[in-house]
């Protein structure tokens, strides 16, 4: 019988020992880890070759994490972990709003590097129920969950994993409003304190993209209080 293929993983961290351990961990549990031990080099090799995800430090000489997110986003929705100093919020926000997945910080347990890794995993991989091609339709804005593809006004629009998740709960619930924590669970899989206070950037990241204006939203809207809800745009009275 033949075995199922591993998850490719690559791993970005100038410290090589760490970098070490993560592959020395992972690789039990199923994935297939490479390695890079610079920005530059980890950039070429996200870009050249398919992974599941990407593990990507965020302090490295040179070309930093966040050089790298920023560069990586513009060919690519790969899910990007990414591993941060202890306690710097800063840095996990930056790296939120350029399109990091999640977060880390580098005194993470190997079983929370593991539980983190299959959730961004999970949200990315498209699963087909049957051969139709369903969409979920908001005036000129269009969803295709099988596709992993978002359409606006017959534009392509490029979102992170996380990003797309949202979207589409929301577009799952539109017109009603989805609670904050309702929004968290299902798109996240998990709970932690922090998630909660950067659902907001997320949101935010997502409204630009779609060109929404918080005042005065096309799709977005907030609930004060509670949450958001998606609205299908009125159409424009024709000539």
């Amino acid at each position: 019988m033949e075995l199922p293929s591993k998850s490719r993983l690559l791993v970005v961290d100038d410290d090589r020992k760490l970098a070490g351990l993560i592959r020395d961990y992972l690789t039990p549990m199923g994935y297939e880890v490479e390695l890079r031990h610079n920005g530059p080099d980890g950039l070429a090799e996200a870009i050249a070759f398919p992974y599941e995800a990407v593990i990507l430090d965020v302090m490295m000489p040179g070309m930093d994490g966040f050089a790298v997110l920023r560069e990586l986003r513009k060919k690519s929705d790969v899910p990007v972990l990414m591993l941060t100093a202890l306690g710097d919020e800063a840095d996990r926000i930056v790296g939120l709003e350029i399109g990091a997945d999640d977060y880390l910080p580098k005194t993470f347990s190997s079983r929370e590097l593991l539980a983190r890794l299959r959730a961004v995993t999970r949200r990315n991989r498209i699963r087909v129920e049957d051969g139709a091609v369903k969409e979920l339709v908001a005036g000129p804005l269009r969803l295709c969950e099988e596709t992993h593809t978002v359409v606006l006004d017959d534009s392509p629009l490029d979102l992170t994993t996380l990003e797309f998740s949202i979207l589409a709960a929301l577009l799952k619930s539109k017109g009603r409003v989805k609670s904050r924590e309702r929004l968290i669970e299902e798109v996240s899989e998990r709970r932690f304190d922090v998630f909660d206070r950067s659902i907001d950037v997320h949101v935010s990241s997502l409204r630009k993209k779609l060109g929404d204006d918080a005042k005065s939203p096309r799709f977005i809207r907030t609930i004060r209080g509670i949450g958001y809800t998606l609205n299908e745009p009125e159409r424009p009275d024709l000539p």
